[in-house]
């Protein structure tokens, strides 16, 4: 996610909204009565995360199941029967209650053992439909306990812990997993990962390959391998020329001659926002976070950022990346990028795998809004008569649009997420992220935690901003 510098382009932005208003009054057609659109600008899907084999959404859901249909022969049977029936009747709780309750013996027993752990990965499968993996988690770790020779199993447990960014997806997990499924590429893919969240690169482009070599019937995910793979090697070698300092939750690299007076602000300005903005937001990272001081002439090439962009968090590589110019004669614009990229990484830390999830208009909003920015320019580029974007059109990455449009983007996300602080307060947020967090489309989350529909809240949250002008 992107923080940017909008100075140079409010004055451009009055005479490009009064094109974009003509060309809408006089050559398009009228949109819905709701609002109009600025521009064309288009939904852009955000970068894919890390997907199953293919995409989560694509992916064929009988791959993860195990034939439960045929009890094994043992004195138990029956006790299994049982627990298998409630799972078909989609009776989860009875079911969980009944296999937690399953006696030692049928445990130890060498033909029994295997089946329970079946009933528990199916069990689990039910529970991610329903709720998520974050309730799913146990059911498929205690089928793992159980067998951890079943491939199906511990893949299932895998795609679990990254979705949570939970610890259990660690080193030797992955290698247990590499050895029972060698051709799966996920097991390498996350190696990448958790090899890249230790600085080491270089190992971490060599899993890459490893993964991209075991996906060759699979375009999509070899597209993204490749993607990847162009960003850690670019990064291994920006990178290998800095020095890196560390505090107790963040690592800064910078230029060890252009930026050696910058790192000791930087890490002032971040453990602040690490204690103040974890406590308004109740969730700290979970693991130290990275940040890259680029020297002025190389962040937009070593970054591959928008012009406009004055830092971003970069969530593939799990980095906060800005330029140094100006750091040190502009200490409240460091600190003000810090903490908004901080946000961002926050976030993403909260929703992990599922980071695709968290519209774009609202991470942009919270950015804003719990790291304190002081954007005045934001508020008086919403006065006048302009059309808004919907922000349904504004759930997507923002990387393609226009500067004159990202300002509106900017300008209402920042609106609409303080009018939903005020008027919810924080605490309803917090569900309603939960919400998303669990896969519900942002319409259902809006819908289901704050009693309104999409539509509904987006004009309340305009009548009330017409209603705050002067």
């Amino acid at each position: 996610m992107y923080r940017r510098n909008i100075k140079h382009i409010l004055i451009p932005l009055a005479a490009g909204l009064a094109l974009v208003i003509g060309y809408n009054l006089f050559l398009k057609p009228i949109l819905p009565p709701m609002v109009q659109r600025t521009e064309t600008v288009e939904p852009v899907a955000p970068p894919p995360a890390p997907p199953r084999s293919g995409s989560p959404e694509s992916e064929d859901k009988s791959v993860r199941v195990l034939d439960h249909s045929l009890v094994p022969p043992t004195p138990h049977g029956g006790l299994l029967e049982a627990i298998r029936d409630e799972i078909e009747k989609h009776n989860l709780s009875l079911a969980e209650t009944k296999l937690k309750e399953l006696p030692s013996a049928v445990l130890s027993d060498a033909t029994s053992r295997p089946f329970v752990a079946i009933l528990w990965n199916n069990l689990g499968l039910q529970q991610e439909r329903l709720n998520g993996t974050r309730a799913s988690v146990k059911a498929f770790k205690l089928a793992a306990d159980l067998d951890d020779s079943n491939s199906v199993i511990l893949m299932n447990l895998a795609h679990a812990y990254w979705e949570q960014r939970d610890r259990g997806l660690n080193a030797e997990f992955l290698m247990k997993l590499m050895k029972v499924a060698p051709e799966e590429p996920f097991p390498h893919l996350a190696m990448a990962d958790l090899l890249q969240e230790q600085d080491e690169l270089q190992e971490a482009a060599k899993h890459l390959d490893q993964a991209a070599d075991r996906a060759r019937h699979d375009p999509g995910l070899r597209s993204y391998l490749a993607a990847v793979t162009t960003k850690v090697r670019r990064t291994q070698s920006v990178e290998s020329r800095m020095t890196a300092k560390s505090s107790t939750h963040f690592v800064v690299k910078f230029d060890g001659e252009e930026d050696q007076n910058t790192w000791i602000s930087a890490l002032e300005i971040l453990e602040e926002a690490y204690r103040e903005i974890g406590q308004k937001f109740s969730h700290f990272p979970s693991k130290p976070i990275m940040v890259v001081l680029h020297a002025k002439d190389s962040f937009q090439g070593a970054t591959g950022s928008p012009a406009w962009a004055d830092g971003l968090y970069d969530p593939t590589l799990g980095r906060i990346q800005i330029p140094t110019q100006g750091a040190t004669t502009d200490p409240k614009w460091l600190a003000s990028v810090l903490r908004h990229e901080y946000v961002h990484a926050l976030l993403h830390d909260r929703f992990g795998a599922n980071s695709g999830a968290l519209p774009t208009w609202l991470n942009e909003g919270l950015a804003m809004q719990l790291a304190g920015d002081a954007w005045p320019e934001l508020d008086r580029a919403m006065r006048g008569d302009i059309t808004v974007i919907p922000l349904a059109y504004l759930e997507g990455s923002w990387g393609a649009l226009p500067a004159s449009a990202s300002t509106v983007a900017y300008a209402e996300a920042n609106s609409a997420t303080r009018y939903l602080i005020e008027r919810w307060g924080m605490a309803r947020v917090d569900e309603l992220l939960n919400a998303l967090q669990a896969k519900s489309s942002v319409a259902d989350a809006i819908q289901n935690k704050l009693s309104v529909s999409y539509e509904q809240f987006h004009r309340q949250w305009l009548e009330s901003f017409e209603a705050s002008q002067p």
